[in-house]
């Protein structure tokens, strides 16, 4: 799951359409995979790539306890939860990002060759959708657009920031569809994850900068 993750951030964005915070969500959407790569270049987590592993992901993610255990994500979302009502005393954008945040497991769990834990330790779960490609690239573009079209019917405003978003994120998600796989964990490696992840942040900051909430009327 990429771009998948983001479908929770346009929900939850939607949900205070007067204040949609949509690049915040969308940081929330992908907060602990953040987390995980820098967490790999410290050494404090492990992956290896192994072609084959499933039909659409080399990536043999093998000790990942902190950032992707049902447990250390739920950490991660109340840390991040109480830093926004920190910075913004709101309880709902505060409550909803923690949700995004910890979406991200739930959803890791469709597509994931059992690599996912309740709290580090075995047994490790996962669906393994990432072995059925017929059945995971719609499933992701589904829940993606469809987000999307939901975020964008309960707000107003230009359309060309939505556009852009969404260009972006065909963009990223064909790459990592159809790109030349990565042969060896690098810094590189690291590197490019964090602008696939920051530029789709970056197109829904902009966007949710440019939309406000319908009216109840245009709403109905």
């Amino acid at each position: 799951m990429f771009i998948g993750h983001f479908a929770p951030a346009f929900v939850a964005a939607a949900l205070t359409p007067e204040k949609p915070r949509l690049g915040l969500m969308f940081i929330a959407a992908q907060l602990v995979d953040w987390a995980f790569f820098a967490f790999v270049q410290l050494g404090i987590e492990h992956m290896r790539l192994s072609p084959g592993i499933t039909a659409m992901n080399p990536m043999d993610l093998y000790h990942m306890p902190y950032t992707h255990s049902l447990l250390g994500s739920a950490a991660f979302a109340a840390g991040f939860a109480l830093l926004v009502w920190l910075a913004t005393r709101d309880r709902l954008a505060a409550a909803l990002s923690g949700a995004v945040v910890l979406s991200h497991w739930f959803l890791d769990l469709l597509v994931h060759a059992p690599d996912l834990t309740i709290a580090g330790d075995p047994p490790k779960l996962g669906l393994g959708l990432w072995r059925y490609p017929a059945i995971e690239m719609p499933l992701e573009l589904g829940l993606t657009f469809g987000a999307l079209a939901f975020f964008l019917a309960r707000t107003c405003g230009p359309g060309l920031p939505a556009l852009t978003l969404a260009a972006v994120l065909l963009v990223l998600q064909g790459i990592n569809w159809f790109g030349a796989q990565p042969e060896e964990v690098t810094p590189e490696l690291a590197f490019m994850a964090a602008i696939g992840f920051a530029l789709p942040t970056i197109a829904a900051w902009w966007l949710g900068r440019t939309r406000v909430g319908k009216s109840p009327a245009g709403l109905a």
